[in-house]
This record gives C-alpha cells, structure tokens and sequence, in this order.
C-alpha cells in the first residue's frame, strides 16, 4: 500500500506540473452513444448465480479478450453472465448507473473494471457493504471495500516497457551521446494503472537511460480520445524535432501513437505501448517500424475473476487481495517465441 500511495503522489506531481487536457486543442462536440442495458455472454439457466461485469470500452481489442475470459469461465463453472461498459475510459459517471442497475437486477457478485480509482471508491463500499462479492480487473480503487484485484502488477509493466524503449533505440541506431527524447501519452490522469505504469517507466528510465536521452516532461493525456491523442502527437512532433521514441500507458493511446507515426512517415520513432490493437500488430509485424508492446495476460483476469466470485458467493474467504496476472513484451524479435504465441491467441 506505501508503494501504491507513493506510486500516485509522484504521477498526480507530473500530471500537476506537465500534463496536458483537453482544454490544449481544440475540442469537437460528438453524440454521447447509449450506454447499453446488459447483455447475456453465457447461456443464460433458471437457478444458476447471476455475475454481472462492467468493462471500461466497449468495442475494444483489449477488452473483447476481457469479456471472452468471463465468457469462457461463465460456461465452465455454470453461472449466468451478464455484460455491459463505457465507451470511454473516463467514463465513471455511467459506471456508477451500471452498478446501480446490478444492485436493483439482483446480481449475485459484480466484476468490475473501474474507470476512476477514486470517484468509484464510494459505490463499491455501498455494494460491499450489501454483502455482494466485488471483483476487481485491471485497475485497483482507492478503497479496500472489495474482495480480490486480479490486474497487472503496473510498476513492474512500466519497468518492462521503459526496458524495451531502451533496447529498441538501441537498436534503431541511436547513439548514447545523441540528444533525442521520448514524448509520453496517456489515456487518463486519475488512473491508478496508468499512473502506475508512468511512475515504473520514470523508475528504469532514470537509472539506466544515457544522461543525454530525455523525456519530454510535457506529458500528453487525451482522456481516453484516440482522434485527440492523434493531435496531441502531432503537435509534440511538430514541437519537439528531435523525439525519437514514444511510449503510451494503455490501448487507446497506443493506438493513437501508431496511427501519427504511420500518417507522418516517421518510421524513425520507436514505439512502445499496451495491449494487441490492429495499429500496434501492423507496425511489429512490419519491417519499416521499431515498435514493441506491453501484453497484459487479460483473459485471466476474467476469467479467475468468475470463478472467484463463485467462492465468494459460496461464503469463501479470499485470503489474498491483490493477484498479479502478468506481462509478457512483444516485438517483431520474438513472435515465435512459445510464451508470446500462447498470450497472443487470447489476444
């Protein structure tokens, strides 16, 4: 916990001190879509448990795998499983009307991806506090009002990707007496995930990047817009002529950041992000692009997230409150490597 609080009194300095909202471009007005109602993942039998799951993004790589995992462990452990989310990561205003809706359905354990680790704290109290299990995936709240977080361990995955941006510059032939520097994206400010994951790539990057290789300390956040996140980017580059590598904490970002390196012909960058989007797969698989990425192991989440709301519905106590699903990095190096292939087929 002392690791977690210094982890979000460090990233809540950057972000004070660096980050950029959407307030720094331009912004364009789009028709809020319709939270959808929830929605059956498994075959649906009178008398069996109800486990309802909200994800952050619907229509997403990343989390289609997620609602794969509560899917597959739905049908295996023979429980009803029930789906909805946000169209934005940012979006936990229309998580706590999701919650609200598991309560009055009747759900017998809720697994939830929060958007906010803070504004959702208050809801999964009230939920904890009704005696219905709380299943944390891929991001922790600042609460200890739920059962078990199956997630990334975030410090170490900024470790791995702060890791891989220095091997791939390395790689790219950049020189450690060259002045270059790596711009960063990222898809929320009040994230704990993404704040952890900046704070573990500071953390490698300062004890092992040449004193000549920099970060920009204009940190970009796009609050989870990709079509934002490209203009961001292009306004770095433009700013900023000689970066030579970008990193971005999560899929949306990391979508965004290949998408401006592809329209600007910058092939000369090196890319490191999250997640197993179309963008960041074209760009590994491509010879004319140094571009690796951070694999969460997300189906897991789920899927154990199921069965171990079924425990905690059966009166098991979890002893363990925090589960570390794991990261594997991908480049083009190692796609036949048997870990990386086994992650990629539930990606």
């Amino acid at each position: 916990m002392k690791r977690i609080g210094l982890t979000i009194i460090i990233c809540a300095m950057l972000f004070v001190l660096c980050a950029c909202t959407q307030s720094d471009i331009e912004e364009t007005e789009e028709p809020e879509k319709q939270i959808p109602e929830f929605t059956p993942i498994t075959e649906v039998i009178e008398g069996r448990k109800d486990i309802y799951l909200i994800t952050k993004v619907l229509d997403s790589n990343y989390w289609d795998v997620v609602v794969k995992g509560a899917a597959d462990a739905g049908e295996d452990f023979g429980c009803n499983v029930y789906y909805s989310g946000t169209y934005n990561e940012m979006d936990w205003q229309n998580q706590i009307m999701l919650l609200d809706k598991c309560i009055e359905k009747g759900a017998d354990a809720v697994i939830l991806a929060p958007d906010d680790s803070i504004e959702l704290a208050p809801k999964l109290e009230e939920i904890y506090s009704k005696n219905i299990p709380v299943i944390l995936v891929d991001t922790a709240v600042n609460t200890d009002k739920y059962d078990v977080c199956y997630m990334t361990d975030n410090l170490y995955a900024g470790n791995k990707a702060a890791e891989e941006m220095l091997e791939k510059l390395h790689a790219a032939g950049c020189s450690e007496t060259e002045q270059l520097s790596v711009g960063i994206l990222v898809g929320s400010a009040t994230s704990q995930t993404i704040n952890e994951r900046l704070a573990g790539f500071y953390q490698y990057w300062t004890t092992n990047a040449p004193e000549s290789w920099t970060i920009i300390s204009d940190i970009k956040n796009c609050n989870g817009d990709i079509s934002m996140g490209d203009e961001l980017i292009q306004t770095l580059l433009q700013e900023n002529p000689n970066v030579r590598g970008l990193y971005a904490t999560n899929n949306g970002p990391t979508k965004a950041l290949c998408n401006a390196v592809v329209n600007q012909g910058r092939n000369d960058i090196v890319i490191v992000g999250f997640d197993y989007s179309d963008e960041i797969k074209n760009l590994i698989e491509s010879e004319d692009y140094h571009a690796s990425t951070i694999l969460q192991r997300q189906y897991y989440m789920t899927y154990e997230g199921v069965e171990s709301a079924l425990s905690r519905i059966d009166g098991e106590v979890i002893e363990t409150k925090f589960v570390d699903t794991g990261v594997v990095s991908v480049s083009r190096d190692n796609l036949e490597d048997p870990d990386v292939k086994s992650v990629l087929e539930n990606n």
